[in-house]
């Protein structure tokens, strides 16, 4: 049903999963009823509505041959009190703080509510399968043709009355989304499920939500792992303490010895192998900013006949000094053992602190010697951006920001990776609340044009206040305590059972998927045809600063893209 002069009672438009709709503003997003998939993509699309009175209940019916495999949720609205710092850039949709179209919500059994006079959208999910598994559930043969789905959400009143529908139809391309390459992290917080959940630390409730959030991971292109050997040494207030996270069991015997059990960490990557984490990445073994410290490390202590636990390193404990050394000589050959013996040493990263600087450089010096005499066989990597840690050979795999990372590129660092966080609010691309979601899906091309092997981002599911002094409900703080714009510090919700998505989170997969499929078309045209296709009709090539805007330019490329690749994978 379209929109008119005379504003009819309900109207709906189908609209890119690019596009933010906000309750308080006009719709001025162009339709948009067709666009192309491969198989084992997810796609997704928008249902944006309008009732012009209250309507209640409202639900919403789906008639396809994709619909097995298909998802509707609603989008949600979550308050915003910082949606940016004042260095930011323009590129933002508003500065101002208010509701924001974010959480993806399960559509409720009893039905949606429409609100009068507000535009508020469906976000429909179409998980593909593999061709064979379609081919097999659909008792079909192995036709090259392009399949052209049509998806009608329909929605209706309380007595099944339709109010209104929309038809999306998808070409679904004769080629395969292939499996990705990139290495992809963004920390989980296990802490922060405990806390919410009120649930015992690694007990069998805290296990289970543990897996059930890796698995929401694995399905966004997640595929390593922050592992807690310890509580990790991230955003914690100095002299402060994060709930006690810690896989190995430690025992101190009488006589200073040390004894340490892998029960714990061979059950997480168990879990790992299961969800579909390929590698590993173990905790910092050194405190944030500078190396100063060792991490919260609890054990098991026997002294005068009493046996107890206590916390034996912490912000006390000299990072240099002979007690946290003693312990490092036993502990890490003892977990280089368990990795050996376990065959994880092709899964398994490392890293010594967190974001140093110049000023830090000889403090994380000395600790990262203490820990690469015992692990040196293993990759470092590191979130920095200051060029003097590479050039100097203290971290083999930098991660410089996204908008620090030209003096890497320029010098030609092999294996680089990159990241952002809070800070990268000019220019590049990040994915606040604010942001227009080109945005972020814009990243995935510029991966792959620059040849990144790597992306961390810190926030998978940080509902803490900054440096974690209090925990927070992330349905009414979204930023942190107001310490971070809103959408760096999380990118799921917490669920009743489990993780709800967010439009960033989706929209970041949609961006890995556009990756996976330039890779997939420089195997079949080669890597230069390639980089001249993305930079087409450009007035400069893409570079992490400057870039297309707008998201139609986006969604017509990996048109174009899927186009070359049917062309060629049907020769």
């Amino acid at each position: 049903m379209g929109m008119t002069d005379h504003q009819p009672q309900f109207q709906t438009r189908c609209i890119s999963s690019l596009a933010k709709v906000f309750a308080d503003g006009a719709l001025s997003e162009a339709p948009r009823n067709r666009g192309t998939a491969l198989w084992s993509e997810t796609y997704a699309f928008q249902v944006a509505y309008r009732s012009a009175n209250s309507l209640y209940p409202l639900r919403v019916v789906v008639s396809s041959e994709l619909a097995p495999w298909t998802i509707v949720r609603s989008v949600g609205l979550s308050p915003s009190e910082l949606p940016t710092f004042a260095h930011s850039d323009d590129y933002v949709l508003r500065k101002a703080p208010g509701l924001y179209p974010d959480p993806l919500y399960p559509l409720p059994e009893a039905g949606l509510r429409a609100y009068p006079g507000q535009w508020r959208a469906l976000w429909v999910t179409v998980e593909l399968p593999t061709r064979a598994a379609w081919e097999a559930a659909a008792g079909s043969s192995g036709s090259e043709d392009v399949r052209a789905f049509a998806l009608d959400i329909r929605f209706e009143d309380e007595a099944g009355t339709s109010l209104g529908s929309e038809r999306f139809v998808l070409d679904v391309l004769p080629a395969e989304l292939p499996e990705q390459r990139l290495i992809h992290t963004e920390w989980m917080h296990c802490d922060c499920l405990a806390v919410y959940y009120k649930t015992e630390i690694f007990g069998e409730k805290h296990w289970e939500l543990i897996e059930r959030y890796v698995e929401n991971a694995v399905r966004h292109g997640m595929n390593m792992l922050l592992t807690p050997l310890f509580t990790p040494p991230l955003d914690t207030e100095i002299g402060g303490e994060r709930p006690t996270v810690q896989l190995i069991d430690v025992e101190r015997t009488p006589e200073g010895e040390y004894r340490f059990g892998f029960g714990k960490l061979l059950r997480w990557v168990e879990m790992c192998d299961r969800a579909g984490i390929r590698y590993l990445e173990f905790s910092h073994l050194f405190t944030q900013w500078g190396a100063k410290h060792a991490p919260k490390i609890v054990a098991t202590v026997t002294e005068g006949g009493e046996t107890r636990e206590q916390r034996i390193f912490g912000w006390e404990t000299d990072a240099a000094g002979e007690s946290y050394r003693h312990f490092l000589s036993r502990f890490l050959p003892a977990l280089d053992g368990f990795i050996r013996e376990h065959k994880l040493e092709d899964r398994s990263y490392f890293h010594v602190s967190d974001e140093p600087n110049l000023e830090q450089l000889e403090d994380y010096r000395r600790a990262s010697a203490i820990l690469k005499e015992h692990l040196g066989a293993y990759p470092f990597i590191e979130a920095l951006s200051d060029y003097g840690f590479y050039e100097q050979g203290l971290v083999p795999v930098p991660i410089p920001a996204n908008d620090h990372i030209d003096k890497f590129l320029e010098n030609g660092v092999p294996g680089l990776w990159t990241y952002y966080c809070c800070g990268q609010s000019v220019d590049v691309s990040n994915r606040f609340f604010n942001m227009p979601s080109a945005r972020n899906r814009i990243l995935g091309y510029q991966l792959y044009k620059y040849g990144i092997k790597g992306f961390l981002q810190w926030g998978f599911n940080f509902w803490h206040t900054q440096h974690s002094r209090e925990a927070i409900d992330p349905y009414r703080v979204t930023d942190a305590g107001g310490a971070f714009p809103s959408g760096d510090a999380f990118a799921v919700y917490p669920g009743e059972e489990g993780p709800l998505d967010s439009i960033r989170w989706e929209v970041f997969r949609e961006a890995l998927q556009d990756l996976r499929a330039c890779e997939l078309l420089e195997s079949l045209a080669g890597r230069q045809e390639v980089l001249e296709l993305l930079d087409a009709g450009l007035p400069e090539p893409i570079t992490f600063r400057n870039y297309p805007r707008e998201a139609s330019w986006l969604l017509a490329k990996r048109a174009e893209i899927n186009e070359r690749i049917a062309k060629l994978a049907g020769v």
